[in-house]
C-alpha cells in the first residue's frame, strides 16, 4: 500500500523480506544480458581512467580529485589537447558528464574515430571529464567508507546540489574560463537541476544535452516500468540495500527476476532498458562490460522512478513528515526551468527509439524553457546511440561541434 509522497504504508519487515525473496525467486532461468554480467570481470579502477584508456591511446591526460562540500572524493580526468596537437594550441573547456550506472569511461569507450571525448580533444577542445560519487572512479570520501549506509544515502538531486558544483567550480578555477557542458541522460537531469541557480550558470558558456531529461512520466522501456510497478525501489531500501551495484550477485539476481522468460525477455537487456538502439556495437559487449555498468544508490533509483510515477522535476519526496521537517512543505519543491537564463545557450539531441527520453517529455521540458533550445532529431536513434554509435561522429558530433564552435565564436567577439 503507497501513502504519501509515495512510501510504503508501514508493514513488518519481515513481510518485505518475503516480498524480496519471492521476487528474487522469480527469475525461471538467466538471461543471455546477465550471463555476460557474470562472465565478464569489471577492470579495477588501479591507476585511473587515464592510465587505463587514454594514455595507452597516446592521448595526455591527467588525474585530479576534487572533495564536494558534503565530503565525496571525486575523480576527474583532463585531456588538454588531442593526440597530435601542442599544449599551448588547447581550446576552451569542455566538462563531459556521464548518466546513470556509467562512468567517465563512457565517453571514451568506442575507437578514437568513435567516441566523444577524443573526437573532442582532436578537434582543439580543452577536455575535462566527470565522475560522480559511487562510481568506480569516485569511491572516496573523507570520513566514510563504501560499506557505509550513509556514503550511499543520496540521490541525483546531491550529484547535482553538490558533486557537480564541486567539480564545475575547480575546472573554472584552474581554466579561467567558462565552461561548455555536455551531458548524456542522468548528466542533463544534473545540468537542467543545476542551471536553475545562478551561481552554476555563471560558470556555463552553453549547454549541450543529450538525451534530455527533466520529466520521466511517458518511459515506456518495459524493463523499467515491471520495477518501477513492483516497487522495486522501495523493497531494497526496507530491507537495507543502500548501492545498488548489478556487478554484485544480488545485483544480478534481480536482473534475472526482472528478466523472467515468462514475463519480460531481456535477451536483449539495454533494448529493455533505454529502448531500441539503431547502431549500438553489439560485437563490443564484453570490452564495455569491462567497464560499465557502474553502481549508484538506491535513493537514487527511488528518486527517478518517484519522478515516472509522479510526473515531476522535482526534489526527491521524503514523504509528509519528512518534506515538513526538510523543505518545510507537504511536497518537495520543483526545479523551476524556466528560471534557467534565457541567455544561455542550450542544444538538444534526441531520438525517436528513446524509451527512457520519450520525444513528449522532451517536448515538456523544451515548452518550459524560457529561451528555444537548438535541436538535433533523429528518429532511428536510440538512448544509448547517442554516446556509443559507430555513426554519431556524422549523425550527431558534427552538429554539437558546430554548435559549440558558433557559442565560441560569440564568446570571443563578445
Amino acid at each position: 500500500m503507497v501513502g504519501p509522497g509515495g512510501a510504503l504504508a508501514a508493514a513488518p519487515r519481515h513481510h518485505h523480506l518475503l516480498l524480496l525473496l519471492c521476487f528474487l525467486a522469480g527469475g525461471a532461468r538467466a538471461s543471455l544480458a546477465t550471463d555476460a554480467l557474470r562472465r565478464v570481470p569489471p577492470r579495477a579502477a588501479a591507476g585511473g581512467l587515464c592510465q587505463q584508456l587514454l594514455l595507452p591511446q597516446g592521448y595526455p591526460c591527467t588525474e585530479h580529485t576534487v572533495e564536494t562540500g558534503d565530503g565525496f572524493l571525486l575523480s576527474l580526468q583532463h585531456i588538454p589537447h588531442g593526440k597530435n596537437r601542442v599544449a599551448d594550441n588547447a581550446g576552451p573547456p569542455v566538462f563531459l558528464q556521464h548518466g546513470l550506472f556509467q562512468g567517465g569511461d563512457t565517453w571514451f569507450i568506442n575507437s578514437n574515430e568513435q567516441s566523444l571525448g577524443y573526437i573532442l580533444a582532436d578537434n582543439g577542445f580543452d577536455v575535462w571529464i566527470g565522475n560522480v560519487r559511487g562510481t568506480r572512479w569516485s569511491k572516496g570520501h573523507s570520513t566514510l567508507s563504501v560499506h557505509d549506509k550513509l556514503f550511499w544515502d543520496w540521490s541525483w538531486q546531491d550529484l547535482a546540489e553538490y558533486d557537480l558544483v564541486a567539480m564545475l567550480s575547480y575546472v573554472y578555477t584552474v581554466t579561467q574560463s567558462k565552461i561548455f557542458y555536455v551531458g548524456h541522460s542522468q548528466g542533463t537531469i544534473m545540468g537542467l537541476a543545476a542551471f536553475t541557480k545562478p551561481e552554476i550558470v555563471k560558470m556555463i558558456s552553453s549547454a549541450a544535452l543529450l538525451c534530455p531529461i527533466s520529466y520521466l512520466d511517458h518511459v515506456s522501456a518495459s524493463f523499467v516500468l515491471r520495477a518501477v510497478a513492483m516497487h522495486l525501489d522501495q523493497m531494497l531500501i526496507t530491507m537495507g540495500i543502500h548501492q545498488l551495484n548489478f556487478r554484485s550477485e544480488m545485483g544480478v539476481q534481480i536482473l534475472d527476476s526482472l528478466c523472467d522468460a515468462e514475463s519480460l525477455d531481456c535477451n536483449s537487456m539495454l533494448s529493455s532498458i533505454t529502448g531500441e538502439n539503431c547502431c549500438f556495437n553489439s560485437s563490443r559487449i564484453d570490452y564495455y562490460l569491462e567497464y560499465e555498468p557502474h553502481p549508484s544508490s538506491t535513493k537514487n533509483l527511488r528518486h527517478l522512478f518517484q519522478m515516472i510515477r509522479k510526473g515531476t522535476f522535482a526534489q526527491y519526496d521524503y514523504g509528509w513528515v519528512g518534506n515538513l521537517g526538510r523543505y518545510g512543505q507537504l511536497h518537495p519543491p520543483p526545479f523551476d526551468l524556466s528560471s534557467i537564463p534565457e541567455s544561455l545557450p542550450i542544444w538538444m539531441g534526441y531520438g525517436g527509439l528513446d524509451a527512457l527520453a520519450d520525444i513528449t517529455d522532451v517536448e515538456h521540458t523544451i515548452r518550459e524553457l524560457r529561451s528555444t533550445p537548438e535541436l538535433l532529431y533523429i528518429g532511428d536513434y536510440g538512448h544509448i546511440d547517442f554516446i556509443m554509435s559507430m555513426k554519431a561522429k556524422d549523425d550527431v558530433y558534427v552538429d554539437l561541434m558546430r554548435f559549440l564552435r558558433a557559442q565560441q565564436g560569440m564568446h570571443s567577439s563578445s
